[in-house]
């Protein structure tokens, strides 16, 4: 029964997914449209959904109890790092596409993607564990993972220490994750019509994120690009690599049934959207960011389910 809910929410998922495509392929949705449904699902509604859901779901204690889990995603991108490290110096990645390898390599796309994922695969109950994880992977992704890819363009390197990088780690989803926490502590209660609004933004996130993935897919010509070992590489990387060593961190330190699964489908997530805009920004090979983008949100379709059923 576990087993066929899992792979329902996968197919709801496909279909939401499949949607994007078919209505971009009779015009309904362009590149314009990427850009606005991504706007909207970061800066709208990921923040509302936070703000709603935490302030329904939690206390204090509970809220408090929850803060050790931030020690398994933090080591393991840690040690998912070091390996990125390692292999892309066996494999001998291209000059100019080392950062870029190293950061697809150990960061997900965890909060546009992992989250409405999660929350289909789970329910609402897995939100505050998304989150968790979320705070790991975005402060590793905007430190460690810009400085790497900093390093492969033409413009100066950026500084890993700096208000730039503070600004970046502080998007509109912690931030909103922050002011929710605060609420919470305090024990400060926003009026019923504020919560039902934020409710309504909030029930956006699922569809809008799954549509953009969809309109994505659709928009790529393959036959453009050639299939190398680092791409084989980072796809090994985003779902054998990152989720083995969470799944391995969680049973060592005797981590709860739902917030293992959740960081292990966390760590099977696509390669982070970012990653090719900060490509874009340092002058760095930013092409070959978006299509590994591409080709691990396709994989993560059929990965996906089998790291269901291995969890079930």
């Amino acid at each position: 029964m576990v087993i066929l809910n899992a792979l329902g929410s996968v197919f709801s998922i496909v279909l939401m997914i499949s949607a994007g495509c078919f209505l971009s392929h009779k015009g309904w949705f362009d590149e314009k449209t990427t850009k606005l449904f991504s706007k909207l699902v970061c800066n709208l509604a990921i923040p509302c959904l936070m703000i709603s859901q935490f302030t329904e779901s939690f206390d204090k204690d509970k809220l408090l109890n929850l803060s050790g889990g931030l020690f398994a995603p933090f080591i393991s991108m840690a040690i998912g790092y070091l390996v990125a490290v390692i292999i892309s110096k066996i494999i001998k990645v291209k000059k100019g596409r080392i950062g870029i390898f190293r950061s697809m390599f150990f960061v997900s796309n965890s909060i546009f993607i992992g989250l409405p994922v999660n929350m289909a695969l789970f329910g609402e109950k897995s939100m505050p564990n998304v989150l968790l994880y979320y705070i790991a992977n975005t402060t590793f992704f905007w430190t460690l993972g810009v400085y790497e890819i900093s390093k492969d363009g033409n413009s100066n390197p950026a500084n890993i220490f700096s208000l730039e990088t503070i600004k970046r780690i502080m998007s509109p989803p912690l931030l909103s994750f922050i002011f929710a926490v605060l609420l919470i502590l305090f024990d400060i209660h926003l009026p019923k019509f504020i919560l039902d609004t934020c409710k309504y933004f909030g029930n956006l996130t699922t569809p809008l994120a799954m549509l953009f993935i969809g309109i994505t897919i659709y928009s790529v010509n393959f036959r453009e690009y050639k299939f190398s070992l680092d791409m084989l590489a980072v796809l090994l990387g985003r779902f054998v690599v990152s989720p083995m060593l969470i799944f391995m961190l969680c049973n060592f330190i005797n981590t709860p049934l739902l917030m293992k699964e959740v960081f292990v489908i966390q760590a099977a997530m696509p390669v982070m959207t970012n990653t090719a805009i900060v490509a874009k920004r340092y002058d760095a090979d930013y092409e070959y960011a978006t299509i590994n983008t591409i080709i691990t949100t396709i994989g993560s379709l059929i990965v996906i389910p089998i790291y269901m059923l291995i969890l079930s």
